[in-house]
């Protein structure tokens, strides 16, 4: 493989611009071999991150050229939405090497968001009992426990000795290929525990493994929300949270690496719904990225000739003092900010579930009297700046009384719509911000305006 010096920003992940460009001229020339030698030594998360930065026909040409090179763990790596682009141009007998070795997570994760069709040339591809056991896994609901485990574990006998696992092990039994506990069973084949395997390797072999079993120990139905069972991965600090059927029969487990990746995935979805761009990405095409953002710029501009409605109220007031013009803005904008934040924290606790009925009006309070004193603050700060701008001491005086009511009212609306939503099912990172930016810009012009109109004329 070439040497290659030169960095970017992409270097921490394997990817540097010379590695993309030589991939590219060996696609150019046509050769396979050399392909192969430039992408062989990465991970296939790098591989995948290096898909992801070609464009829709570099992507293309270098497949054609590459043939039997993509595996089910780059697959597995992309970007949900290049996934069904990559299938697509794969011979079913490249895809069934591809899906062949992978778990049954993985190979849920990959087909369950594809067509049909697509769908069926990876089943297909899978021995008999595998696929039983993703399509098992496809019948549970979208956002289950059952649908993101994955079906390869170790079980054992309660009674078992140490020894009785570690021969077990060692015979021609096939394992996962990563797994960290050994999972305990009655004879109904119920979970009754779990032992790592450090403990297992640490004991010696006439130790029984019930003695050893994890004070972390808890089981999960197939039908639990997987963002509760990774919220409670990372609470407990659990490794294997094992999944049970309606017996409480054991029938699969996620692990910790998937359940953090599920996390870091909901908190960028989350990122993006508050920014109200859905959840695009650098890969969709200009029609996608358009339909995505329209609706919310739609929904801005319908808030934003709300708060205008509010500002023609009052055209005679800033036609007598064309000062308010000029600090209106203001206003709107420091509340706005203020609810930004204030939203931020609460998204954010709701998604943590660290946000219940039991802090709800301690966090409002906390909130309130946070914009009440960044209020007196910024208020005294423009007071100030109204007299000495304007030379009018009551200008000063209306916009640090708007500013103290605006900010309030941003620290209620920032923490308090995004509860109301998500009670009602809305999901709050999407549809607050919209909602919040009102509320402060409506109060914000209404406060500023209406003082002014009392006050100065």
């Amino acid at each position: 493989m070439a040497d290659h010096t030169e960095t970017s920003d992409d270097e921490a992940f394997g990817i540097t611009d010379r590695l993309i460009a030589d991939v590219m001229e060996a696609v150019e020339a046509g050769t396979s071999d050399a392909i192969d030698v430039l992408l062989d030594p990465l991970h296939p998360a790098d591989i995948a991150h290096l898909l992801e930065q070609l464009g829709s026909r570099d992507r293309r040409d270098l497949l054609s050229v590459w043939k039997g090179g993509m595996d089910g763990d780059i697959l597995s790596e992309l970007d949900e939405k290049l996934r069904e682009e990559v299938i697509g141009q794969l011979a079913p007998s490249e895809l069934a090497d591809a899906v062949r070795d992978l778990e049954s997570d993985d190979v849920v994760d990959l087909v369950e968001y594809l067509d049909v069709q697509q769908q069926e040339a990876v089943l297909d591809a899978l021995d008999a009992g595998d696929r039983v056991v993703v399509e098992q896994a496809l019948s549970y609901p979208e956002e289950s426990a059952g649908r993101h485990m994955q079906s390869e574990l170790v079980r054992a006998p309660e009674h078992w000795t140490v020894g009785d696992a570690i021969d077990y092990m060692r015979s021609d039994v096939v394992l996962p290929g990563q797994f960290y506990h050994v999972i305990l069973v009655d004879p109904r084949l119920k979970a009754v525990g779990y032992v790592t395997l450090g403990r297992i390797l640490s004991h010696p072999r006439a130790t029984l493994l019930r003695d050893l079993t994890e004070d972390t120990f808890r089981t999960f139905h197939v039908t639990q929300d997987v963002e509760e069972v990774a919220q409670a991965i990372n609470h407990y600090h659990m490794i294997t949270a094992p999944v049970v059927d309606d017996d409480d029969r054991i029938v699969g487990v996620i692990t910790i690496d998937d359940a953090m990746a599920f996390l870091e995935e909901e908190a960028e979805e989350d990122i993006l719904r508050l920014a109200g761009v859905g959840e695009g990405s650098l890969s969709d095409r200009v029609i996608q990225t358009t339909k995505q953002r329209f609706p919310w710029l739609a929904v801005n501009l319908i808030t934003a000739i709300l708060a205008s409605m509010v500002i023609s109220l009052f055209e005679a007031t800033i036609a007598g003092l064309v000062a308010l013009a000029v600090l209106m803005p203001i206003v709107a904008s420091m509340g706005g900010n203020a609810g930004t934040q204030s939203l931020t924290v609460a998204v954010r606790a709701i998604a943590t579930r660290d946000l219940t009925g039991a802090n709800l009006w301690r966090v409002i309070r906390r909130e309130v009297f946070v914009g009440l004193i960044n209020g007196l603050v910024f208020a005294v700060v423009m007071a100030i700046v109204g007299i000495v701008w304007f030379g009018s001491p009551m200008l000063g005086a209306v916009i640090g009384v708007a500013m103290v009511i605006n900010m309030v009212i941003a620290g209620l609306a920032g923490t308090a719509i995004p509860v109301v939503l998500d009670r009602i099912g809305v999901d709050p990172a999407l549809a607050s911000g919209a909602f919040v930016t009102t509320v402060t810009d409506v109060v914000g012009f209404f406060a500023f305006l209406g003082l002014a109109a009392v006050w100065l004329l």
